[in-house]
């Protein structure tokens, strides 16, 4: 009988007998990865980045941004929606967000009537942070010392908040791609009465991993990458940057240091220093990668705090993740859709084909190295 006229079972063991005797390439062959850290899935398709793409294209970004708008509520001097007036700061500036999704004094919903439909209480407060008081500037335009002075402020609220909140999130959304209605350069931080589902699970792989092993899953992690170096984007004497194994957006990252630390605070000033020091080197590859202000959501994750915990924490691993959505060039982006909604997490570019890219970027912002060529060519 022909495999034509064969019942489905045996076209499907001639189909599984054939793909036997191909040599699997991760950069030709579909495959599923896992991701322990958060215990999913994806699913990677190298192959679809050769078809044409026909999809919506994004508008190039504005890339001239005045230094200074009085109209712009995140500037030094200007008036915000609630109608205090901003202090004339010239670092970083933290205050409370006007609009909070999270607030202290919440009433408790009570008791549910049904197991199907069960509400419970969600406490806490919700902050701005601005980086830098020019709006024309973005992290990897700043200087290492005025980084350093962002990353000291991350230390110092979570501990502040961490004292009565078991999670405090620290978080940057870049560029109106990502959500971001203003250019000045900030980040918001949200503490809450709850853990996060995405902390929830983080919560319990990294417990579990360190029941089993013995040892910090994220710590063993980055070990384990700097011995095999094919996902490697940057690595530093306190420090490594990385596409993990298990990737889902294109050029997404993981910041790890090299020592078990569980929370922000925690970091010593020499780590401090050289954390602003590969921040400025990876968000600097990020924009000279399509020369652009690169899109991303990114955001530290640390062992859970708040006075109500009795835990130590010692299989927490302190991370930061950063999610750019760009694909293919400065105006065309993945999307998060269909499948991936209905199903579970894919991509394209395998997460080694990302970091060989990454890689190979120059740690000079193209918009710097532009500038000395045009001020050498008019010398």
């Amino acid at each position: 009988m022909s495999q034509n006229g064969a019942d489905p079972e045996q076209r499907q063991q001639a189909s599984e007998a054939d793909a036997m005797a191909v040599t699997f390439r991760a950069s030709e062959h579909q495959h599923i990865r896992y991701n322990p850290l958060q215990d999913e899935w994806v699913l990677v398709s190298a192959h679809r980045m050769k078809r044409p793409w026909q999809g919506q294209v994004e508008p190039q970004p504005l890339e001239t941004v005045p230094r200074h708008d009085p109209l712009n509520p995140l500037c030094p001097g200007a008036t915000r929606a609630n109608g205090e007036v901003n202090p004339l700061y010239d670092g970083t500036f933290l205050f409370d967000n006007d609009f909070p999704a999270l607030q202290p004094n919440a009433p408790d919903p009570g008791p549910s009537d049904h197991p199907l439909f069960r509400a419970e209480a969600a406490r806490g407060v919700c902050k701005v942070m601005c980086f830098h008081p020019w709006s024309d500037v973005t992290l990897p335009l700043m200087s290492i010392p005025e980084i350093r002075a962002v990353i000291d402020a991350w230390a110092s609220v979570t501990e502040e908040l961490g004292a009565q909140y078991p999670w405090v999130q620290i978080f940057e959304n870049k560029g109106a791609m990502m959500g971001c209605s203003n250019p000045h350069p900030h980040c918001q931080v949200w503490a809450s009465s709850f853990l996060p589902d995405v902390a929830q699970r983080e919560e319990r792989s990294q417990q579990s991993f360190h029941s089993q092993h013995g040892k910090p899953l994220l710590l063993e992690y980055g070990h384990q990458e700097l011995l095999r170096k094919e996902r490697l984007v940057l690595s530093s004497e306190h420090w490594l940057v990385l596409v993990p194994f298990w990737a889902v957006w294109p050029f997404q990252t993981l910041l790890l240091p090299r020592r078990h630390v569980r929370r922000l605070p925690e970091l010593t000033p020499a780590e401090r220093d050289d954390l602003a020091s590969i921040m400025k080197k990876l968000l600097t590859k990020y924009d000279n990668l399509f020369e652009t202000s690169f899109p991303y959501s990114m955001g530290w994750h640390g062992a859970p705090t708040g006075l109500k915990t009795g835990a130590t924490y010692e299989h927490w691993q302190l991370h930061a993740h950063y999610y750019p959505p760009l694909l293919r060039s400065a105006t065309v982006r993945k999307f998060m859709v269909g499948y991936e909604m209905l199903a579970q997490a894919q991509r394209d570019l395998t997460p080694e084909q990302a970091a060989e890219r990454l890689r190979a970027l120059p740690e000079v912002h193209y918009r710097l190295a532009k500038k000395d060529k045009e001020t050498a060519t008019t010398a």
